[in-house]
């Protein structure tokens, strides 16, 4: 790669000429909303479950930051990557949910792999594409064009111009839905309630997980005894266990214990294999606390473990890490771990 020197008048040419391109192509969508807008508003609405955002790459980018426009905006929703997803994270979509998909092409593999299991499960499948001949486009309930015609990348390479468009119709999206549930400056600064703990909602899980020697952690050849030593010196209410590479294969948490202790014969001699609960939910470190709370809340679950792309073990989360030890309150009281 050569790096040519240029003028600034060059260069405010080149900001101007992008600005341009990207601000012709939002503009190019409103002729673009019609009835399936419409239609897609009117399936959000009638749904009992969340809207579950899903996209690769880029259009994983913005479909993250939709899915934080729509919390914030009284509906709930929920980032989902499509290749986790293919791995076991399907599981958090129910069949009350809408799943909005994006993608430019609409050949995103990862995407039109879990698309057809969605349709069979009974879930609704809105999506924004660029092409509407596409793969992707054959298996939405409803299709929302948002293509353009050219990127501002100069090689038409690089999402711009696309990605541009996809986050506006997200917008447009969500604030269609603001006027249709009529959410009020009240019900806004309710979702924002500032200060410490809607400061925290916002950061991201690398920040406040429990990384390193911190993690309770134990093999899957453990016995149950030597599991609760660990939770009991960890004190996290929770052990993860892993297999070889440090990858995740199960939990065994403070309610597993009470089950075996009440059954009519406990042994904690046994390996922890043998009563773990197998394939547990997890999060990725980029992921938000708002979005690890909705996990929590979906599941009624109060851990999460955090994985990286290989399903190794780097981080785990509680709820109370999660609202914060000490400043999280219910009823007046600081919370308890």
């Amino acid at each position: 790669m050569t790096k040519q020197k240029r003028s600034g008048r060059e260069i405010l040419n080149q900001a101007k000429q992008v600005l341009t391109i990207e601000a012709e192509s939002i503009l190019a969508l409103v002729d673009k909303v019609g009835p399936p807008f419409v239609r897609a508003i009117e399936m959000i609405l009638k749904s009992k479950g969340r809207v579950i955002l899903t996209g690769m790459g880029k259009s994983g980018l913005i479909a993250r930051k939709i899915a934080a426009t729509l919390n914030s905006t009284g509906t709930p929703a929920l980032f989902l990557h499509p290749a986790e997803a293919i791995h076991g994270d399907l599981g958090m979509v129910t069949r009350d949910d809408i799943v909005l998909a994006i993608s430019n092409s609409g050949q995103t593999n990862e995407i039109n792999t879990i698309l057809p299991i969605l349709k069979q499960m009974g879930t609704g499948v809105i999506g924004f594409t660029g092409r509407l001949d596409s793969s992707m486009a054959t298996l939405c309930d409803e299709l929302i064009d948002v293509g353009v015609d050219r990127e501002a990348c100069p090689m038409g390479l690089a999402p711009t111009a696309s990605t541009t468009a996809a986050l506006a119709m997200g917008d447009a999206l969500a604030v269609a839905l603001i006027n249709q549930h009529r959410f009020s400056r009240d019900d806004f600064r309710r979702f924002h309630p500032g200060g410490s703990l809607g400061e925290r909602l916002s950061v991201e899980l690398r920040e406040i997980m429990l990384t390193g020697d911190r993690i309770p952690i134990v093999t899957l050849d453990t016995t149950i005894a030597q599991a609760i030593r660990e939770m009991n010196v960890k004190d996290l209410g929770a052990t993860l266990v892993v297999g070889e590479e440090r990858t995740l294969e199960g939990i065994f948490t403070d309610g597993d214990i009470r089950r075996i202790l009440l059954s009519e014969h406990p042994d904690l001699g046994q390996p922890i294999r043998t009563v773990m609960t197998p394939s547990p939910k997890t999060v990725d470190e980029g992921q938000t606390t708002l979005e690890a709370l909705g996990l929590m809340e979906l599941y009624e679950i109060t851990h999460l473990a955090v994985v990286d792309r290989s399903h190794r073990v780097v981080g785990i989360v509680h709820l109370h890490d999660l609202l914060g030890r000490e400043e999280f309150k219910i009823n007046g009281k600081h919370s308890v771990s």
